[in-house]
This record gives C-alpha cells, sequence and structure tokens, in this order.
C-alpha cells in the first residue's frame, strides 16, 4: 500500500450519502437530499433528445454553448437589469457546486481567509481547505439564521480574500434582505475582498420576496463570482448543469482553471436548455409552484411535535424540537429512519464544529403524496 498525506484528512462520507443509504435500508421516505421526485418537463427532455438526433453530441465551446450563454445574458438583464456579455462573463459548467469549486481554486492561494457561514452547504468548507486557505466560520443567528455583520467585519484579516454568501440559503430557507446586501456593500469598499455568491436556488423564493442577486450591483459584481444551478431550475438535479458569471477580468482567471478540469460539458443538454429559455414561464413560475409545496408540507406538519422555522426559498424547511427533547440531531434523524420511515437531515452537520440547536432539515420539493406519507410516520413520533 502506497500511503499519501491527505488533503481532507476531516473528511469523511457525506450526511447526503449516509442519510440516503439508511433510507434505502429501512426503505423510508426520503425527505433528506435535496431532489423531487415528480416528473421534469416533458418539453425539455424532448429538445434534449431531438439535439442529439440533430448530431449535437460532440464537444461543446469551452466556455459554453454560445446560445445559451446569450440567453443567459438575456435573462439577467430581464430580471436583475445586468448588462453581462455572454462572451466574456459566462461560462457553462458541470453543475453549480463544479462553479463554486472552481471559483474558488481560480483565487485562492495558502494561507488566505475565507469567510464562511454556517451551517453551510457541505462543499464550502472542504473546496476551502483543499485550495490551502482558512475558512473562517461565522455561525448564523438562530433561530431567524441572519447574519451578524458586526461580527463579519471584526473578523475580516489582512488575510481575507473572500466572503461566500448563499441566497436562497441552504439548509434553512433563509435569504437575504436589503439591508445584508447594503452591509455587504460597505464591509467590502475600499477592499480586495472578493464574494463568492451562491444563487443556485434563485427562482426558488416565496412569500412576494424579491430575489436579490448580486448581478442587480455592478459595485459587487466586479468582484463576484456569481453560480447557478440548471438542476434546481429545471427539476432535473440528474444532469449536472449549472454556470458562473462574474466580471471579466475574473471570469479570464475562471477559465484557465476550467479548461484544464471538466474542459467543456454535455452539449445536447445545452442546445435542448437553450431553445427551452424561450419559455420564461418555466422559471417565472417556479416560486409558487414551489411555495404550494412548502404551504401543503407546513400544513400537514401541524399535527406533529416538531416546530416551524419559517422558510422562504429552496427546496427545504427546517423544524425545531428542543421544545421537547434533547436528543442530539443526528441521532434523532437516523431515529425517525429506522422507526417511523422518515428521512431528514440533521442540520448539525452543516457546521464543522457540529452546532446541535436540535433541528431538522426537511425537504418538501417532492408530490403530494410522497409529503402525506412521510408525515403518517412523523405523527407516530414519539421522544425518547
Amino acid at each position: 500500500m502506497i500511503g499519501i498525506p491527505s488533503k481532507l484528512p476531516e473528511v469523511g462520507t457525506t450526511i447526503f450519502t449516509v442519510m440516503s443509504q439508511l433510507a434505502a435500508e429501512h426503505n423510508a421516505v426520503n425527505l433528506g437530499q435535496g431532489f423531487p421526485d415528480f416528473p421534469m418537463s416533458g418539453e425539455l427532455t424532448s429538445l434534449v433528445a431531438e439535439a442529439m438526433q440533430n448530431g449535437y453530441n460532440q464537444y461543446a465551446h469551452m466556455n459554453g454553448v454560445p446560445l445559451l450563454r446569450e440567453r443567459l445574458a438575456e435573462k439577467a438583464a430581464k430580471l436583475y437589469r445586468a448588462s453581462i456579455d455572454p462572451e466574456t462573463q459566462i461560462t457553462i459548467t458541470p453543475g453549480g457546486t463544479y462553479a463554486i469549486y472552481t471559483s474558488l481554486t481560480t483565487v485562492l492561494q495558502p494561507g488566505d481567509e475565507v469567510i464562511v457561514f454556517e451551517p453551510a452547504y457541505d462543499s464550502y468548507i472542504p473546496n476551502i481547505e483543499v485550495n490551502g486557505a482558512i475558512a473562517v466560520r461565522i455561525s448564523l443567528q438562530f433561530p431567524s439564521y441572519s447574519i451578524p455583520w458586526e461580527e463579519v467585519r471584526a473578523k475580516i484579516t489582512a488575510k481575507t480574500r473572500m466572503i461566500m454568501i448563499n441566497t436562497p440559503h441552504n439548509p434553512t430557507g433563509s435569504v437575504l434582505s436589503e439591508s445584508d446586501i447594503e452591509e455587504l456593500r460597505k464591509t467590502v469598499r475600499d477592499t480586495s475582498i472578493l464574494i463568492l455568491s451562491d444563487e443556485v436556488y434563485e427562482h426558488l423564493i416565496f412569500d412576494g420576496i424579491r430575489h436579490l442577486s448580486v448581478l442587480r450591483y455592478p459595485d459587487l459584481l466586479e468582484r463576484s463570482f456569481v453560480c447557478f444551478s440548471f438542476g434546481k431550475t429545471y427539476h432535473c438535479t440528474g444532469w449536472k448543469l449549472g454556470y458562473c458569471i462574474s466580471s471579466p477580468a475574473l471570469m479570464k482567471e475562471f477559465r484557465k482553471v476550467h479548461q484544464f478540469n471538466c474542459f467543456s460539458c454535455d452539449t445536447p443538454k445545452q442546445v435542448g436548455i437553450a431553445a427551452y429559455t424561450a419559455n420564461e414561464q418555466a422559471y417565472l413560475s417556479l416560486g409558487a409552484f414551489m411555495q404550494e409545496k412548502r404551504d401543503f408540507f407546513r400544513e400537514l406538519m401541524k399535527a406533529t411535535p416538531f416546530q416551524c422555522i419559517p422558510s422562504h426559498g429552496s427546496y427545504f424547511e427546517c423544524y425545531s424540537y428542543g421544545h421537547f427533547s434533547q436528543e442530539p440531531d443526528k441521532d434523532l434523524a437516523a431515529r425517525l429512519t429506522r422507526e417511523y420511515g422518515v428521512t431528514a437531515i440533521p442540520v448539525s452537520a452543516f457546521y464543522k464544529n457540529a452546532e446541535d440547536n436540535k433541528v431538522l432539515r426537511f425537504c418538501f420539493a417532492k408530490k403530494e403524496a410522497t409529503l402525506e406519507r412521510a408525515i403518517t410516520g412523523l405523527k407516530n413520533f414519539q421522544p425518547v
């Protein structure tokens, strides 16, 4: 055996894999991992099949199919009044997580510091650390999961290279407000600090709230990598396609890393999506569609002892249980799966130090029948 020093010595199997495997073993309703169980658009799959039949099966341009990038620039102009050059500012990527990783790898040097808000999507900190940089962790204020901006400014040092934001937020469903954006602008003004904005749930936003994309703010976009996902928008998470938008200078460096990693992405799917973007209602109606599912699940959960922490976006809603039990959240998530046939994700898994506020995350991006089956089990729940 040849031994090598691990670049990620503290990393094991992700909580999503662990809980999904446990769900399969116990035939549980899996409300853990964030993927829909309802069909995606037949029109979109037909467009992809048509692209294959029409010969779009070889390498796409490294930066992405030109028509798709043009359509995305048009979309950014309509939604966010952003002036984006599809030639120099947009790159298609194999998923949103890849866009995040490549953004970090593009700019981080060993010893750089990156401010990360926890609970955080599980790829953030490993992506930082594999580049030899340091994650400066700040806990969002529980239970609102809001950003403590004074603490952010207190933790900025000469080594601070980047601040990572995520709206709508995974795992909590919180969203950034106008005041958050102003605080961010104030914090980075007259500095060289970069921003990574994870906006993969841009269209999954509820309650009449406006998505405050970094694309709306030229002064922020100049220093930002903004990452998106087609999988979340079009219910095709298994396609693993996304994209990154940045300033021309930053995107030039992003593409240097990208070209020697995946080089280019799935051609027929890009061609199909480019055609499908003409159907604007497919994404403009997504927030209302998913809010109905959130509200349906929220109403069902009233029959259980769990207490809602309101979500305003994403696939997820968090529920607390500290008012009736002090059982560790990882233990409770496993017990719910084994004994009650419902799988959730313990929110402590989104903190590096496993901070346990007695909260579970449930995915409501499911068919109503799936959610009803889950509640059948949760209604029978008995604390230990």
